[in-house]
């Protein structure tokens, strides 16, 4: 297992700005958990249930009868859900649950998505990114962060997570192999984020927490060289 550290406080400050809200969904339910998306629709874990929400019209397309209470990814064919201090590989067809592994965190996990062959965990208090074996759960590395890690994402070979402490949010696009903080997205104060993922083009799917929303915020185009 590899660790890495945060070391912005050793190359120069990230570009900041304010985050474009683009669109804001709901409130679709009580509490937004994880994010996902699969291509066409965003999917959302709301507690009891899985819902899949068409983000041209807002409406709920599908639901599926599953807990979540953290993070959601999808790997091109099947859900992943964290439920408690497990991992579930679902078939989004069915909602059958194909075969589980232990949550790194034990209970205390908070993002997750699908990037490069494995699932990468949020750790929240931990303030942690962990790469792990889709199939075991064995931890092929750890990125340590300096702020409370909620929802992550992978684009176009970027890494992003969002922060949550108190009334105040981000997006932070961070370097996968020294941790190090690139880039960051200012959510208007009072505005959480919870899960996130990206549309894999110009868009990044907020999870609104407590708020019940759902929030498509404009992905920064990269700097022409």
């Amino acid at each position: 297992m590899n660790t890495v550290q945060d070391s912005s406080s050793k190359t120069r400050a990230p570009a900041v700005r304010a985050a474009e809200i683009v669109r804001e969904y709901g409130p679709i339910a009580e509490h937004v958990h994880g994010v996902t998306h699969d291509g066409q629709r965003v999917w959302a874990a709301i507690g009891a249930r899985l819902v899949a929400i068409d983000p041209h019209s807002g409406e709920i397309a599908r639901t599926l009868e599953h807990a979540g209470d953290a993070g959601t990814a999808f790997d091109g064919k099947h859900l992943y859900q964290i439920a408690e201090a497990r991992i579930d590989k679902i078939d989004p067809a069915t909602g059958d649950v194909l075969a589980s592994i232990p949550a790194p965190g034990g209970g205390r996990d908070s993002g997750l998505t699908w990037a490069e062959g494995s699932l990468w965990v949020g750790q929240y208090r931990d303030r942690k990114i962990y790469q792990i074996d889709p199939e075991t759960g064995a931890i092929r590395r750890t990125i340590e962060s300096n702020r409370f890690v909620t929802g992550v994402t992978w684009v176009d070979g970027q890494l992003w997570h969002g922060t949550w402490e108190s009334d105040e949010s981000e997006l932070r696009r961070i370097d996968p192999h020294t941790g190090a903080v690139l880039e960051r997205l200012e959510m208007p104060r009072g505005t959480g984020v919870s899960g996130l993922e990206s549309d894999g083009a110009d868009l990044f799917y907020c999870g609104g927490g407590s708020s019940g929303k759902l929030r498509a915020v404009r992905r920064p185009t990269p700097a022409k060289r």
